[in-house]
């Protein structure tokens, strides 16, 4: 790999940007093309199902064999609220290969010992953000029912253009979020975006059956999201 192209791949995860490596396995030439810079041909194509899919491999394009080696940003789910719903969603996240982080500024929720070895912030959510910026690579899931500290973490992750956002709520609890947030300046297109009530309609009713729901949802998101042009705008899942 040249210089220039590690370079180029470094900043790539610096920045958190999902990228492929594509290699002409006759030739042994590489180039690097960052999610921003897929073309609508065949091999953009490619490049853009390797994105979703995240695996590498070969593909037969326009004559040339080329390995296609995939870089993407780890995946990580940041929760408002450490209840109950969030100590069965945390570690089944992990072992689906999300990075976890739990926010909550009531201490008596937040302790070390109802989330054991997950990243656990007893903090406001702003304060929070303002040390880890949120991106297209995160899930935000808000389950507080508190909208003190429920609203701060839904308008960072629009502003941020997580590829999911999603609350807890019955309709007519989501209908008065969307009230505060339009009144706090939010577009109606942009707050659309949130998926209320949260989760894949499994007529879940325990908190680990909710955890489940919340879990596919955001798998769902992830492997159907934009890439290309289109992934500064959010896409909505069927």
């Amino acid at each position: 790999m040249e210089i220039s192209t590690l370079a180029a791949l470094n900043a790539a995860k610096r920045d958190r940007l999902g990228a492929v490596l594509v290699s002409d396995l006759d030739t042994g030439v590489s180039q690097l093309i960052t999610e921003d810079q897929v073309a609508t041909d065949a091999l953009g194509q490619e490049i853009r199902a390797r994105l979703l899919s995240g695996k590498s491999g070969t593909a037969e394009i326009a004559g040339k064999s080329l390995f296609l080696n995939v870089h993407l940003p780890p995946p990580r789910i940041v929760v408002i609220g450490a209840v109950h719903i969030s100590q069965a969603l945390a570690p089944m996240a992990a072992l689906s290969g999300f990075a976890v982080t739990i926010i909550d500024p009531r201490t008596a929720f937040a302790t070390p010992e109802r989330f054991a070895g997950i990243d656990l912030r007893a903090d406001w959510p702003d304060e929070v953000f303002a040390g880890m910026p949120l991106d297209r690579y995160s899930a935000m899931v808000a389950v507080t029912h508190d909208p003190k500290i429920d609203d701060p973490g839904l308008i960072a992750a629009l502003q941020a253009r997580c590829f999911y956002v999603g609350a807890l709520g019955s309709r007519k609890t989501h209908a008065k979020r969307v009230e505060r947030l339009t009144a706090g300046g939010l577009d109606a297109e942009t707050i659309a975006a949130i998926r209320a009530p949260i989760g894949i309609d499994i007529g879940a009713a325990t908190p680990a059956e909710i955890a489940v729901a919340i879990l596919a949802d955001v798998i769902q998101s992830l492997r159907r999201r934009s890439v290309g042009a289109a992934s500064g705008s959010h896409e909505a899942s069927p």
